[in-house]
């Protein structure tokens, strides 16, 4: 329990680390003294969230499934193989975040 929170800590973290690089890239200079504020452009960061957010539950998962294979190959070392997929499907939820982010940012 006390893992997931910090992986969400750390994650949100890195979050607020990155946003204002993003909202900086974004602005464009005005020559007016009381121009409108530009509307903030959602696209990258929601783009970063659907990576972000994947890599996030994948490692939660894959915290869990580690642990329980390494329970499990004390006992019976011949299914290696086995927890070597295991260990490796959570990473295509990565991929398909991945594969979101592109769309957002290609499509939107």
């Amino acid at each position: 329990m006390k893992k997931g929170i910090l992986v969400a800590f750390f994650g949100i973290v890195f979050l607020l680390m990155v946003a204002p690089m993003v909202f900086a890239a974004e602005t464009t200079p005005t020559t007016e003294v009381n121009a409108a504020p530009s509307p903030i452009n959602w696209k990258p960061i929601s783009a970063g969230l659907a990576v972000g957010l994947c890599a996030i539950a994948s490692g939660w998962a894959q915290s869990k499934i580690g642990a329980a294979a390494a329970g499990a190959l004390a006992e019976k070392p011949e299914l290696a193989g086995v927890m070597i997929i295991l260990e490796a499907i959570p990473e295509t939820m990565i991929i398909l975040g991945f594969v979101v982010a592109l769309l957002i940012l290609i499509m939107g």
